[in-house]
């Protein structure tokens, strides 16, 4: 048990600073101010390379206060191989105004469609992932194209006696890009502790940085990341134990 405490510590410290090299930078304590970013994730596995999925989100700008923003969004995942996964996703997303519950005027309401593409690269026992994403958006300011590119690395620890190991940590970094000016969007970076309590359900704790750049369908801050995500199976034989993903956001 002290050699596998020591291993964690060890692993954590150094995934920690490395968001901060391939993120934003630190956060300035006069301007921090944490808000929540909620998530409920349903996958059906159909087959052993087929899956689909539903998930919902709620955010806010202060802990659990000034709701400003929910989505929800379904799709299909296939997997080409054990390391490249392909995803066609749809969702409807809606951005209220600062300074309180669900305030009007809308900042944004949107419909999306996105596919995407990920490659993983086994290191050990780690995961690096690599996202692609193309984001086809109806906006309320008319249709806009964006594209996301997420780079991060995942770990999964602990007594694997039941089959998989209960415990990942995963650290994260993505960019936004438009074909228009200034073309740079966002940039998000994210850092989490799995724990799945089960073969079909996991929890997820963590923390997500949000810089924005001139844009108005979402504000960037700090947030406080709770996720709750649920497996289903077609069957035993479609069954499938995922201990190094990193959840979507």
């Amino acid at each position: 048990m002290d050699s596998f405490r020591k291993k964690s510590i060890f692993i954590l410290k150094r995934l920690i600073p490395l968001l901060f090299i391939f993120g934003n930078g630190p956060v300035h304590a006069q301007t921090f101010d944490l808000g929540t970013w909620n998530v409920i994730n349903l996958k059906y596995n159909q087959s052993k390379k087929t899956s689909f999925f539903a998930e919902a989100q709620l955010r806010s700008l202060k802990l659990y206060d000034q709701f400003h923003y929910y989505e929800y969004k379904a799709g299909i995942n296939y997997g080409l191989s054990k390391s490249v996964k392909l995803t066609l996703g749809a969702g409807h997303y809606q951005t209220f105004d600062e300074g309180g519950n669900f305030k009007t005027p809308k900042k944004n309401d949107e419909f999306r469609i996105w596919p995407q593409i990920i490659l993983l690269q086994q290191i050990g026992s780690a995961t690096i992932e690599q996202r692609y994403r193309t984001e086809m958006r109806w906006t309320i300011n008319g249709y806009r194209n964006r594209f996301r590119y997420r780079l991060g690395v995942s770990y999964p620890f602990g007594n694997d006696d039941k089959g998989y190991k209960p415990f990942l940590v995963s650290i994260s970094n993505e960019l936004f890009f438009t074909d228009r000016e200034p073309y740079f969007e966002r940039n998000r970076s994210q850092i989490a502790l799995q724990y799945k309590t089960s073969k079909t359900s996991t929890i997820q704790l963590g923390y997500l940085h949000q810089f924005d750049y001139k844009i108005n369908d979402e504000t960037g801050r700090d947030f406080f990341l709770l996720g709750l995500y649920l497996e289903m199976n077609k069957s035993k034989k479609t069954s499938t134990v995922s201990d190094n993903e990193i959840r979507d956001n």
